[in-house]
């Protein structure tokens, strides 16, 4: 009792420390728990022995794993991708077994070990890839869908290896009739599933649900899984088809959403367990006496993929730029090589040894898949010349449009947030250039008359070709902190007094980004606060100003930056050129107030205020009348129209 518990007290622990660097590195935290397993696993330091239970429990991350994959199948998806998933997809994991199959056969290996080798070159990490096209908002791209096709036609194809992989150690004739049941069982238990199973299983779903009990709720959900796993185990399949199949019935019902947030806790923890698991098979002692084969392994497996994948893209009609890109996104391997490995390893198909030089060669693969994704545009620029000429024309088109732009806004991102704010702007008559890396997205805006034009936001001469030194704003519509401090720091070097707007999820990144020199920062969960309890006061009757005055102090607290914006909205009708409003101004050397204190320049007596100084890489907001103006200071004057002009002029000219 003792001992298991010391053991899962180190488990715990190294998995802490270890994927808190990883997330910190910005590294998949599989790649963690792996190095975790081989740490503390029986051929490294010894810390956790390998047991039958903890085998169990791992396979039960599998089972999981395989649930999720069938929560995210969907029949109408797959036939408007049927192109894309059976025939590009079809076609890369044929080829790449067969040609992975042959490499090992050639190296004195088994045919059963031959097609378990393939299989597992044959598999991509669609952890790895989809975070990486989510991050980048590429999901929608061309090369995107191509990868998720193939992703998605790879984790189908599990499903007939972890079928066959068990049958793989009899003799070809009692092979044959095992693969032959088996396939005949998955028919008649799929067959079942599907035509009963949404009958039983959406009634049941509505029942759990009117209890209004998420305890009952993740019980039922936990009871489908693991029954279905149970059912096609003693069918003599695999637990993990059976987990398929309960995520494949419960994605066609409403519940899917809410079944996939509750059962996600349980798939993270135990298929990090189960890549403990797959660590503690890694031999270090094996990895450096075979440190060669597993390096020409990994070498081999990525330029093969790579080039397999690339020339397929190619034949199935793909432009160059996009086949490169899915071919660098494909080629390391992925976490179902894991799967095959354990089943394979349970089965006795590959031998010690060269189950050690694929486990580190897939290792190996996934520690530098991040890094071919992060590198992949300046890979695709390196290599192929039309990207030079696609880019240079679209920023060609960019400075034309821009040319006879002035006091214009730029807008970085056109999605549903950036498309509001241009519609918005346009309607007050200001000027506006938004730009997206969106192609598809921005030739339906374009053709509808959008101001909007091809280009990374994040790249220096996009926002120099914008016309980024005549406009009086940027603002960053999408959520993405990465990309949001890449041009503030352009903007910072470029036009250091211009204000940028930056939207973001939360407030877990406004330090990082008040200190890049964000204006603004606009975050979701404090506007949708506001608006929530804008509504819920308006339903309870209370009066529309009170309302609004309550709005307006939270939002003065908030944001320090637009209080005048809001002072006296309700209650103070006046002209446009009377309401106080924001101006920059980027103090010369040569400027009169250099050297003076702000109380010395007396703003405050022509009913000026200065709410914040920026200065290099800091902001102070509300600054004190002590402060000293420096050159290069940006300083934030809050007044009216008239009141802002004389102040400039005191300020400059004294």
């Amino acid at each position: 009792m003792h001992d298991a518990l010391s053991v899962t007290l180190t488990l715990l622990a190294s998995a802490v420390a270890v994927v808190v660097v990883f997330r910190q590195l910005s590294m998949p935290a599989i790649l963690g728990y792996l190095i975790v397993g081989t740490l503390v696993g029986p051929h490294a330091l010894g810390f956790v022995p390998a047991t039958e239970v903890q085998g169990y429990l791992a396979e039960f991350g599998v089972v999981f794993l395989m649930f999720s994959v069938g929560l995210e199948f969907s029949l109408p998806q797959l036939m408007a991708m049927r192109r894309t998933v059976f025939g590009f997809g079809g076609a890369q994991v044929a080829v790449v077994m067969a040609l992975a199959a042959a490499g090992a056969l050639i190296a004195g290996e088994s045919w059963p070990a031959g097609l378990v080798v393939g299989g597992v070159a044959a598999m991509s990490s669609t952890a790895i890839i989809s975070k990486s096209l989510a991050e980048h908002a590429k999901l929608n791209s061309d090369y995107g869908r191509q990868a998720m096709g193939v992703l998605l036609f790879q984790d189908l194809a599990v499903i007939p290896l972890l079928v066959l992989i068990p049958a793989l150690a009899l003799t070809k004739g009692e092979m044959a009739m095992a693969v032959a049941v088996a396939l005949a069982k998955a028919a008649v238990v799929l067959a079942i599933v599907l035509y009963l199973g949404q009958r039983l299983v959406r009634p049941l779903f509505e029942l759990v649900a009117r209890q209004r009990s998420s305890e009952i709720f993740v019980l039922f959900v936990l009871l489908v899984t693991l029954g279905l796993a149970w059912v096609t185990e003693q069918a003599g399949l695999s637990l993990a088809l059976g987990a398929f199949l309960a995520g494949m019935l419960i994605s066609e019902t409403e519940y899917r959403y809410q079944v996939e947030d509750y059962i996600k806790p349980f798939r993270d923890v135990l298929l990090g367990l189960f890549f403990v698991t797959i660590g503690m098979l890694l031999d270090p002692r094996s990895l450096a006496a075979h440190f060669a084969m597993i390096a020409a392994v990994f070498l081999a497996l990525l330029a093969v993929k790579f080039l397999v994948i690339y020339g397929i893209a190619r034949a199935f009609g793909n432009e160059k730029p996009t086949a490169l890109r899915s071919a660098l996104a494909l080629a390391p391997a992925g976490e179902f090589g894991f799967v095959l490995l354990a089943l394979a390893t349970r089965e006795d198909t590959l031998q010690p040894a060269t189950m050690q030089v694929v486990l580190g060669a897939t290792l190996l693969s996934m520690l530098v898949a991040p890094l071919i994704l992060a590198r992949m545009e300046r890979i695709a620029l390196y290599l192929i010349e039309s990207e030079w000429t696609s880019r240079a024309v679209a920023l060609h088109s960019l400075a034309v449009k821009a040319m006879a732009t002035r006091g214009h806004v730029i807008v970085c991102g056109y999605g549903r947030s950036g498309q509001a704010l241009a519609h918005f702007l346009e309607r007050e008559k200001i000027p506006v250039i938004a730009l997206d890396a969106d192609p598809e997205r921005v030739r339906e805006a374009a053709a509808a008359g959008d101001s909007v034009v091809f280009g990374d936001a994040a790249r220096r001469e996009v926002l120099v070709a914008a016309a980024l030194s005549r406009a009086t704003a940027v603002v960053v519509s999408f959520a993405n902190t990465s990309k949001a401090l890449a041009i503030l720091a352009h903007v910072r070097e470029l036009r250091p007094e211009l204000p940028v707007i930056v939207r973001t999820f939360d407030d877990s990144d406004v330090g990082r980004l008040k200190a890049a020199g964000a204006a603004e920062i606009v975050a979701e969960v404090v506007e949708g606060s506001l608006m929530l309890a804008t509504q819920t006061m308006m339903q309870l009757g209370m009066p529309l100003n009170r309302v609004l005055r309550r709005l307006r102090e939270v939002r003065e607290e908030r944001y320090r930056f637009i209080g005048g914006f809001f002072h006296g909205v309700t209650d103070v009708q006046g002209a446009d050129v009377e309401q106080p409003r924001l101006r920059t101004l980027l103090v010369g050397p040569t400027a009169a107030c250099v050297g003076k204190t702000l109380a010395e320049v007396g703003l405050a007596a022509m009913d000026v205020q200065v709410t914040a100084v920026r200065r290099k890489s800091s902001r102070e907001v509300n600054p004190a009348p002590e402060t000293v103006v420096q050159a290069g200071d940006v300083l934030v004057l809050l007044g009216s129209q008239e009141r802002l002009a004389k102040a400039e002029i005191r300020l400059l000219q004294g």
